[in-house]
Parts: structure tokens; sequence; C-alpha cells
């Protein structure tokens, strides 16, 4: 008899469970809810470069998305990135840039599924521009933005965070079965208010190991931002020989409640492979200059007048001069 009861007695206490977990849920502590993402980077630009110009209307991105809570800890999102893929005739393409399970609490984030990656968010929050310009090793393909995988951050205390995640290794746009995954670790030290120090490092293991070296320092005053990274990756695509590295430097200030100015400069630089004398990426390795002012007329909406300068380090290419005009909206 006790057996026969058991397994009913047992689904009565998980379902008495499960409502006291539902009831829990929607208490004035917390309601599960659900919010859609949408954010759209678009622009308008002219380039000037020797005796060529050009102009053009871009839509860069489209991120379109959902996020829901399901408890205070736990919460989930779906995001599909709609962009120009760079290659073939296709002019827009959409893939899944996030989707993925998240455990948050105070201390710590666990997170399984095509996540963000930990290469560069911090200096990505530090620049502050991303919808006129991606940071150093998201525009020189050192590390994609987003893979499927999982990652661990942790706070033990206020001033000290750690990170580790283990990833397929191959970006969000190229999801492919085989051997080789990406191991990355990462520190951040805030030793006082307002100043941050990252080392951040990662490996492919392959017949020629990608690894990637990153250090980053970053400081906040009231309404001034600054920002200098360093990044060095081994065999960058798992080719041996393919190293590159290079320094990103910029700062912004703003000088009234919608208005800010910033100012960039970057300096990619790749080495030869043996038995050549030019570097393996010597016709897009180079030195950007930029500077422009974010203006946010109404929340959601950022518009930014900027100059970008490209000093090619190929002596033979010409300095190319870019006016733009670039919009984000986020709602």
């Amino acid at each position: 008899m006790q057996n026969k009861t058991t397994p009913i007695i047992f689904l009565t206490f998980l379902i008495s469970l499960q409502s006291s977990n539902l009831n829990a849920q929607t208490t004035p502590d917390f309601v599960p809810y659900g919010k859609p993402l949408v954010l759209i980077f678009t622009d308008v630009s002219s380039t000037i470069s020797k005796d060529e110009y050009s102009k053009s209307f871009n839509i860069t991105r489209a991120y379109l998305g959902y996020e829901y809570s399901f408890t205070k800890n736990i919460s989930t999102r779906i995001n599909l990135d709609v962009a120009d893929p760079g290659v073939g005739k296709l002019q827009m393409t959409a893939y899944i840039k996030n989707a993925f399970l998240q455990y948050k609490t105070e201390k710590l984030a666990i997170r399984f599924g095509m996540i963000p990656t930990l290469a560069y968010t911090v200096q990505e929050k530090t620049w502050g521009y991303r919808y006129i310009y991606k940071t150093f090793q998201d525009q020189y393909n050192f590390n994609p933005s987003a893979d499927l995988g999982a990652s661990v951050e942790y706070s033990p205390a206020k001033f000290i965070s750690l990170d580790l995640s283990f990833l397929n290794g191959e970006g969000y746009k190229r999801i492919q079965a085989d051997s080789t995954f990406k191991t990355t670790a990462g520190v951040t030290i805030r030793p006082f208010k307002g100043f941050m120090l990252r080392a951040y490092y990662d490996m492919m293991d392959h017949n020629y190991n990608q690894t990637t070296l990153a250090f980053f320092a970053g400081y906040t005053y009231k309404t001034f931002k600054a920002g200098l990274e360093y990044s060095d990756q081994k065999n960058n695509g798992m080719l041996n020989d393919h190293d590159f590295s290079g320094v990103s430097l910029y700062s912004s200030i703003a000088v009234a409640k919608k208005f800010s100015v910033f100012a960039r400069y970057d300096n990619l630089k790749s080495a030869a492979t043996e038995g050549e004398t030019l570097p393996w990426n010597n016709t897009r390795d180079g030195q950007l200059f930029m500077t422009g002012f974010d203006y946010s007329p109404t929340p959601g909406i950022k518009i930014a007048p900027n100059f970008q300068g490209w000093s090619p380090r190929d002596s033979s290419l010409p300095f190319a001069s870019t006016i733009a005009l670039n919009f984000e909206i986020k709602f």
C-alpha cells in the first residue's frame, strides 16, 4: 500500500511546492515580467581619400530581442542581430546574437547559451559610444562580442571581480561543432572610487594555439571618463605567426546635461610571418583619429556628428577622412 501511495504523495508535494513558489514570485517583492529590447544604429557619412570620394546611408545594426525574468535571480534573453554581412550579395542578414539563461545575485552571475563574451565588455562601457565605433578588440577582429558557451562572474568583494568562461570559439555568426574550444579568464580591480584595472587572457587550443592578452585602465570622475587598453594576440585565426597588437586611448566629458564631447586614438600593427618582409595584416594596419560630440535630445535617442581619420601603415595607401552623423535609437 505504501509503495502505491508514495508516488502520489511525492507528486502532491511537488505541486504544492510549485504553487508556493508561484505565490512567492507574485508577492509585492517580485512579480515575473518581460520586456522587449530594440536597439538601432544608423548613420550617414562622407569619405574622402586622395582622389576618391564616397557617401552613404547605413543601418549598421538593428538588435531585436526580448528579456524575461522568471524570479529575482533567474532570467533569460534572446536577441537577433540584423546587419550587413560585409561579404556576398546579401544586403542584410540576421543572426541570433544572444539566447541564454542567467542566474544572477549581487556577487555571482552565471550564463549559459549564446552569451556575451567578456573580452571587452568593461572597455565598451567605458568607451560609451558603441553606436559610433566598436571597441578595439571588436573593431579589429581580436574576439567576437558573443559566443556559444558558459561564463561565471564572481565578486568576492566590492573592489575585485573574477570571470571565467568556456566557449565554442567561433563567435555567434559561425556555430561550428568541432574539438576546438576557447577558455578565457579575467580579473577586474577597483582600488579606489572611479579607477579600474583589468587583465584578460584567452586561449584556443589547436595546431597553432591562438592566445590573447589584454590590459585595461579606466578612470571616471564626475562627468569625465578615460580609458587606455592594450591588446596582443598570437596566431590570429590559429594561423602560424599571424600576430598583431595595438593600443586604444579614448576620453569623453559631459559639458552639459544632454551634450558630451569625445576623442579617440587607435594604433594597430601586425608582425611579418616567417620568410615575409611585410606584416601579414599590412593593408589593414594603421592609426585611427576620432573626435566628435554626442547629443541626446530625449531619452532613447542619441546623435553624434564626428570626424574619423584613418592613416594606413602601408605608405602606398592614402589617408582617409570621414565625416559622419551617427544615430542610436533605443526602446
